[in-house]
């Protein structure tokens, strides 16, 4: 499930993202799309690919990793996002979900850290 006022743009910075046509109110489930999961094995051999940077790590320990389907993997890392995401293992997806009212034509963001407040650097940050 994907809202269909979502729309995928170019953005100057962060290349592809995702904004919204419409305003969306807080804690609105805006999308709920499907994974893929691989083992850890598999991982070793996508970090040396550019999936590396769309991937996510999957299940309680984390010891796999994922590539969502849908729109999850466009959606763009802020450090204090206004949407978060929740991984259901047992169904193999993921949900967007809102933290705030979100306006018109804005960008919707995602913490990569897993917590929509997290501010701890990332990988890309840290260097």
């Amino acid at each position: 499930m994907i809202k269909p006022y979502l729309q995928i743009i170019q953005t100057e910075e962060k290349g592809r993202g995702i904004i919204t046509r419409e305003r969306i109110p807080a804690d609105t489930i805006i999308e709920v799309s499907p994974v893929i999961v691989m083992t850890s094995e598999a991982r070793t051999h996508l970090d040396k690919t550019l999936l590396h940077d769309y991937i996510f790590e999957w299940g309680p320990d984390k010891t796999n990793c994922c590539v969502a389907l849908g729109y999850i993997s466009l959606y763009n890392h802020d450090y204090e996002s206004n949407c978060e995401y929740f991984m259901d293992y047992e169904d193999e997806t993921i949900m967007i979900k809102t933290i705030r009212t979100i306006a018109a034509g804005e960008e919707l963001t995602i913490n990569y850290n897993g917590d929509w407040n997290d501010r701890q650097k990332l990988w890309f940050d840290a260097l």
